[in-house]
């Protein structure tokens, strides 16, 4: 009688039964209340960056979790790109090191600002953290990319999982959490994230997102719920802001976005923010620079629903240099279309957001930092 392990490894199913019995064992350990924590690394309080693992067994690659966007890519092996090569210090994805890679040979492009990332797509297990007991998607299809803009090099991160939904996803490829969703892997269809604030510090723990589960050891009870309205982005209204005897009542679309380090608002309204807290525009850092890094700063209160939630003076003050300071907020110019404001990195530290998929809704609690 021949053991299992080599039964199933005659066939090729052995990695696939290990991993599905490692798969059954985390969520037996996690599968309560908790969810499936995954801890992020603090760069400046500009970027959040945690490790992923793709493939059996897994490569690890340091990316932003970012909810502005849909699509997961990490450079492949092939990747290059002339002298300044910005793929030279990258981690990278071999696929013929990995038992659970399927080639699919469609090419992929994602255009950024400031430059694209290109290659073809494949498809591995997507593990969200570096251990066993990490939320583990298999089945996703990611891109590999044979090229990545300039702007990338010097870039602490290998590259992006987009967390928003399909509909916004280049090439309308799934994405790893609505797969997660999708193959009933996680306990709840939403995530929370909570992010710290930690000031000009680099690659220090900075916050967690926590899959299928509400988190409430860094979170308090959740204040309230905002309908989307679009499941693209997490985009929902916002109906008023306020700063010191400024406020502004016209209502916006409005998106909660952890890949963006700001608050971005359009112009008219950036300005007038900027005046009450005192912070006047500064072209060689194009941003609203403050007279020093401890300057008390009123609230900004935002209304969302029937509910106002006040961002404090620590979350609106950005580092910019080891002793200068900006305010946490930028000009944005969304068009017609689209959302007008972004809520990035200072609400979200303010404010752990719940990002409930399922439901199409957001809902915000009172970060315990």
């Amino acid at each position: 009688q021949d053991s299992m392990r080599k039964v199933l490894a005659a066939s090729g199913q052995w990695e696939e039964y290990v991993m599905a019995k490692e798969l059954n064992r985390a969520q037996r350990v996690s599968f309560a209340d908790e969810g499936f924590p995954q801890k992020v690394n603090d760069y400046s309080d500009a970027e959040y960056v945690g490790n992923i693992t793709i493939g059996t067994p897994g490569q690890t690659f340091e990316v932003i979790l970012d909810t502005g966007s849909s699509n997961l890519w990490v450079p492949d092996a092939t990747c290059a790109g002339g002298l300044t090569n910005p793929c030279a210090k990258k981690h990278k994805f071999e696929s013929v090191k990995s038992s659970t890679w399927v080639a699919n040979g469609k090419k992929f492009k994602i255009s950024y600002e400031t430059g694209d990332a290109k290659g073809f797509l494949g498809q591995d297990t997507v593990r969200f953290g570096t251990d066993s007991t990490a939320l583990t998607v298999p089945k996703c299809t990611f891109g590999q990319a044979t090229s990545i803009a300039a702007f990338f090099k010097n870039d602490v991160i290998d590259g992006i999982l987009g967390l928003a939904f399909q509909a916004l996803a280049v090439d309308n490829v799934k994405p790893p959490f609505i797969e997660a969703v999708d193959q009933k892997l996680v306990q709840q269809p939403l995530f929370t994230v909570f992010l710290e604030n930690e000031g000009n510090k680099q690659n220090v723990p900075g916050g967690v997102y926590t899959y299928g589960a509400i988190d409430t050891h860094n979170c308090g009870p959740i204040i309230a719920y905002q309908p989307l309205s679009s499941a693209t982005y997490f985009e929902f209204k916002m109906t008023s802001v306020a700063i010191g005897s400024y406020s502004n009542s016209k209502g916006w679309q409005v998106i909660s976005d952890t890949g963006t380090s700001l608050l971005a608002a359009p112009k008219d309204i950036t300005e007038k923010i900027a005046e009450a807290a005192g912070a006047k525009f500064e072209k060689a850092y194009g941003l609203y620079m403050l007279p020093s890094c401890n300057t008390e700063i009123p609230d900004l209160k935002l209304t969302i629903g029937s509910q106002a939630y006040s961002i404090e003076s620590a979350n609106m003050i950005f580092p910019v240099t080891a002793n200068k300071c900006a305010l946490a907020i930028d000009e944005f110019n969304g068009g017609a279309f689209g959302p007008s404001w972004i809520l990035g990195d200072p609400f979200i530290m303010q404010y752990c957001n719940i990002y409930d998929v399922g439901n199409k809704r957001m809902g915000f609690a009172k970060s315990y930092q």
